[in-house]
């Protein structure tokens, strides 16, 4: 049982959650360090989704026997070549899902790569003295907010549901 292919996906939404717990212990101390703590947790619950997704990949590619069934990234697997070469239903929701910006699957990826994105300074517009009482320059480019733990936990409980909803339909009778 511990070597099937839904125990690694069901350890990580499992982790996830111990993140999240954690997360919220932090925003509820009064720590010095209870800034980092929150920080720390964010990604370490946006990393355990990621996994629980790559398991979940895994988990349909296995039970269709696809060609790159072990790939190291969710990505590769949630591609329109990989769809096409060997269609399934399961795999081409969680492709439309991926794809889309704006759907809980497309944020957590976008936040996920974003992990690995180096620190960016804002940009600001050079002052001179000419300009400074002219011109106020205003930046467009706003930072985004850090994601809240509920929309993580959201973000946990449609993938466990998702899970949980592909499973019926792999399950072998």
């Amino acid at each position: 049982m511990a070597g099937e292919l839904y125990t690694r996906t069901n350890q990580k939404i499992f982790y996830a959650g111990l993140a999240l717990d954690s997360w919220q212990k932090a925003e509820e101390s009064r720590a010095m360090n209870a800034q980092a703590l929150i920080q720390a947790e964010r990604e370490a619950t946006l990393f355990h989704l990621y996994g629980a997704l790559l398991g979940l990949c895994h988990e349909i590619a296995g039970y269709y026997r696809l060609p790159n069934s072990t790939a190291s990234r969710a990505e590769v697997l949630l591609d329109r070549q990989s769809l096409a070469s060997a269609p399934s239903p399961e795999l081409a929701e969680l492709v439309e899902l991926s794809e889309n910006a704006h759907t809980w699957l497309g944020q957590l990826l976008a936040a996920h790569a974003g992990l690995y994105q180096p620190p960016r300074q804002a940009k600001e517009a050079k002052a001179t003295a000419e300009t400074a009482s002219l011109i106020q320059a205003v930046s467009l480019d706003r930072e985004q907010p850090a994601l809240a733990r509920e929309t993580l936990e959201s973000w946990r409980q449609d993938l466990k549901a998702l899970a949980q909803r592909f499973r019926v339909g792999l399950s072998e009778w």
